[in-house]
């Protein structure tokens, strides 16, 4: 059996740092943590993408953290769960449900994300991945029921979310209500001690440690993690919709940019929450006078632990020669032109922008840009002519795509 640390140094960063709270008690883990049993701990995902971001890295690298003291960790796929779709925090509508063919598709990278952050195949002490279709599937509709029979209407509408859509007067579905006994029951059915889950899960995990207590009279700690959020406008750091998420499969020069997109004030969480930086090294490197160098190094850091030394600093190099000596970088991806395809058909095949309707809010904005010069929004609908020359497309600061002739 893996031998379990107690250093109570190790222990008492484990509870700080990147925690909002601990339930029942942060004293009670503490003592747990400190009693040299091995315990188990999981923390679940539902795959509804491909792409996991920095602030699901978070949350792995503190489970790196329990790892290496020696407890089991549980890396569980909600390839269950996600088909039935735990509500959004949007109040007019519920998350789209999907299909099983969906979930094993968006899954498949996700090993390869986490494998910088957490040593998931160590041979002493490997994390183990489960899926929760594995037990889920297999509920009758009487099992359902009975796990039903624990919680009241009450309860279950308690959830601030679902308060949002009655009194809104939106929609409420049947099948949200039973999001949370499903992942209740993972907890029972994997018998862990701790579930680590960010604000947004705390009523699920919640609803497990409840099944827990009355199915197995087991108690189950809720370690609830910080969410990556700016601390001046409450915004989430890690917005797809908005352009400022930071993806784990990002190549090094696009993670690089991302995080130097990032707010100033965002500068903090990201050390404490993302790098392996002590906290003591973290308030060093903030204390200097220059926050785009203190960015840089940011930048460098998170970078480092997902691509390594060499990629981070070319990235990093990369970075000066086109931002801040205002410079087009030598490599950038070739994206192919045919003789009828118009300036807003390359922005969206390419994946410049998500839709027509971005592509052209994009240029309104004065975001694009031909071989340096600004784009009209009359010229979206023209061709581009390549017979002159390269001609770059740049979108942003940090996107650049060399156009080629058919």
């Amino acid at each position: 059996m893996t031998k379990v640390i107690t250093d109570k140094e190790k222990i008492e960063e484990l509870l700080m740092r990147s925690v909002a709270e601990i339930l029942p008690s942060r004293d009670g883990l503490r003592e747990a943590l400190s009693s040299g049993k091995q315990l188990r701990i999981y923390i679940g995902t539902d795959p509804t993408g491909t792409s996991l971001h920095l602030g699901h890295a978070t949350n792995y690298m503190i489970l790196e953290k329990f790892r290496r003291l020696g407890h089991e960790i549980i890396f569980l796929v909600g390839d269950f769960t996600a088909r039935i779709g735990d509500p959004t925090d949007k109040s007019d509508s519920a998350r789209k449900q999907l299909t099983r063919e969906q979930v094993v598709e968006h899954v498949k990278t996700w090993m390869d994300q986490v494998r910088p952050i957490i040593d998931i195949d160590n041979k002493e002490n490997p994390v183990r991945v489960l899926y929760n279709h594995e037990w889920l599937s297999k509920l009758t509709f009487e099992d359902v029921v009975n796990l039903a029979s624990n919680f009241t209407v009450q309860q279950m509408i308690e959830r601030d979310m679902f308060q949002v859509r009655i009194q809104e007067g939106k929609p409420l579905y049947m099948h949200e209500l039973f999001y949370p006994l499903m992942q209740g029951y993972d907890s029972v059915a994997m018998d862990v001690d701790i579930e680590m889950c960010g604000a947004d899960q705390k009523f699920n995990a919640l609803a497990g440690r409840t099944l827990l207590k009355k199915l197995k009279d087991k108690e189950k700690f809720v370690f609830i993690t910080t969410l990556l959020e700016n601390p001046v406008t409450k915004e989430k750091m890690m917005s797809k919709s908005m352009g400022t998420g930071v993806f784990l499969d990002f190549d090094a020069e696009h993670m690089y940019g991302a995080i130097m997109a990032q707010a100033d004030e965002n500068m903090r969480q990201l050390f404490v929450d993302c790098t392996w930086l002590t906290l003591e090294e973290i308030e060093e490197k903030l204390k200097g006078d220059n926050p785009r160098d203190t960015k840089m190094q940011l930048a460098l850091e998170i970078t480092k632990i997902y691509h390594g030394e060499d990629a981070a600093q070319k990235a990093q190099n990369a970075f000066v020669q086109t931002f801040q000596k205002k410079e087009v970088p030598d490599d950038m991806p070739d994206f192919t032109v045919t003789a009828k395809m118009t300036l807003i058909d390359i922005l969206t095949k390419s994946g410049l922008a998500t839709s027509r309707t971005d592509a052209r809010r994009t240029v309104e904005q004065g975001a694009v840009k031909l071989n340096g010069e600004k784009v009209a929004v009359d010229a979206l609908e023209q061709t581009v002519n390549l017979k002159d020359g390269e001609v770059v497309l740049q979108k942003g600061k940090r996107y650049f795509l060399r156009l080629l002739q058919k």
